[in-house]
């Protein structure tokens, strides 16, 4: 090789080595970026020995209350063992995150990689040529999402509500059984508001933490004595539901106007398209869930319950 071409490859040396990652004495390559959100960045990694792909998740932490907010979610996933429930690999923390000296730590979490992508890239594809899943595929994928939720609710000593349920936190194996993702946003299901000052905190975590065009009406202003409870899913249940029938959330098209998400869901205002192919027992499912009033909203039970009884009804008509 001429001295150029070395020069030329030297030069480009920092486009073609790629970053390697060391977890607890397994080496990863990282291949691409798979997606980035407001507290983490999830990368597309290589186990150089295996060479099996995995899903890198690195949150990035500025202070001691930060490491301690990643700790707890790797916690979630060690205790959380469920079929519909995305499993953690390994984990690890890098650095050290000092507030005094600015320094910042990083928490690496290594996850499944799914080919698929999420419910949110499928609905995408399918909405470009407007072609609706399968009543039957819907309500197979949803008792599966609704399975991953009640293990949440029903868990002890303390029950967990997930507080971001929505399309994008649900992964697609290759069979395509749903995968709840995403456990950052875990929670102890029944919170005690106390004040002003307690309901402006929590407000200020669900705006952070809870993606609006699926967040319950409770979590927009939250009362200063009231209790929040593991119901918030439900009604972001709903507006997966409604997602799966016609590939956004019902108040993804209020914010894709311009118009207020907030009063939108206070108000509880649900549209559905004229011309469908869902029956009006799918859309009374929907409704069942989307309740403005959180103590007249089901527990995942109950839902279960009246999907199950939907799914008997197809199968004897089939």
């Amino acid at each position: 090789m001429n001295t150029l071409g070395l020069s030329m490859i030297m030069k480009m040396g920092c486009f073609c080595t790629r970053e390697s990652v060391n977890i607890n004495g397994v080496k990863y390559v990282v291949k691409e970026r798979l997606g980035e959100g407001g507290f983490s960045c999830v990368d597309l990694v290589e186990n150089t020995t295996t060479k099996k792909k995995y899903a890198l998740k690195r949150i990035v932490c500025h202070s001691i209350d930060d490491q301690k907010t990643a700790m707890q979610e790797i916690n979630y996933y060690k205790k959380l063992r469920h079929p519909n429930i995305i499993e953690l690999i390994d984990s690890t923390f890098k650095g050290s995150a000092d507030i005094v000296v600015q320094a910042t730590s990083e928490a690496y979490l290594v996850l499944p990689y799914y080919k698929r992508g999420t419910l949110h890239d499928y609905l995408t594809l399918r909405s470009f040529s407007k072609h609706h899943l399968d009543v039957k595929d819907i309500i197979r994928m949803f008792l599966e999402i609704c399975a991953a939720i009640k293990f949440l609710h029903d868990f002890t000593p303390d029950p967990i509500a997930h507080r971001d349920i929505k399309t994008a936190n649900v992964c697609l194996t290759e069979q395509g059984d749903p995968i709840l993702m995403d456990l950052g946003s875990c929670a102890p299901a029944k919170v005690q508001v106390c004040g002003a000052q307690d309901a402006q905190r929590l407000q200020d975590i669900a705006a952070e933490r809870c993606s609006m065009t699926y967040r319950a009406p409770e979590l927009f202003n939250i009362e200063s004595y009231c209790v929040i409870d593991q119901r918030t899913d439900i009604w972001s249940l709903g507006c997966v539901l409604y997602a799966m029938m016609y590939f956004k959330s019902p108040y993804d098209v209020v914010y894709e106007r311009g118009d207020s998400v907030n009063l939108a869901v206070i108000s509880g205002t649900v549209h559905f398209p004229e011309e469908t192919p869902f029956s009006e027992d799918m859309h009374g499912l929907v409704r069942f869930m989307l309740e403005v009033n959180p103590n007249e909203r089901p527990f995942i039970d109950k839902v279960i319950e009246r999907v199950q009884g939907y799914k008997n009804k197809l199968e004897i008509v089939a």
